[in-house]
């Protein structure tokens, strides 16, 4: 069974699991970045508090050169780690915010 038919068994049988839609997403990078947007997508508006997805949602949206989404991506990912009080998050979404801004302009 290939890894993303794996993982999408996994997301089917449990459906509230934020990981296994997470490694779904991060599977489909590799081969459909479009896909892997949708679903980061539907994690941030169903699991807004899981963390793990900004930042390769918003490196995504990055390279797809969406400068609109990634700034939108990277500002919720940085509200919401200062809501959980997740410093390192914080910290990596921060850093990776300021070297795009740097990039860009």
């Amino acid at each position: 069974m290939d890894r993303i038919h794996q993982l999408k068994q996994f997301a089917l049988e449990e459906p509230d699991d934020a990981f296994n839609r997470y490694a779904l997403a991060l599977e489909y990078l590799k081969t459909d970045p479009l896909e892997a947007g949708k679903i980061f997508e539907k994690l941030m508006s169903s699991h807004p508090d899981y963390l793990p997805t900004y930042y390769p949602y918003a490196q995504l949206k990055v390279e797809q050169k969406d400068n609109d989404g990634a700034e939108r991506v990277f500002q919720l990912g940085i509200t919401m780690a200062k809501t959980k009080g997740e410093v390192k998050t914080l910290k990596e979404l921060q850093a990776a915010y300021g070297d795009w801004k740097y990039e860009i302009s």
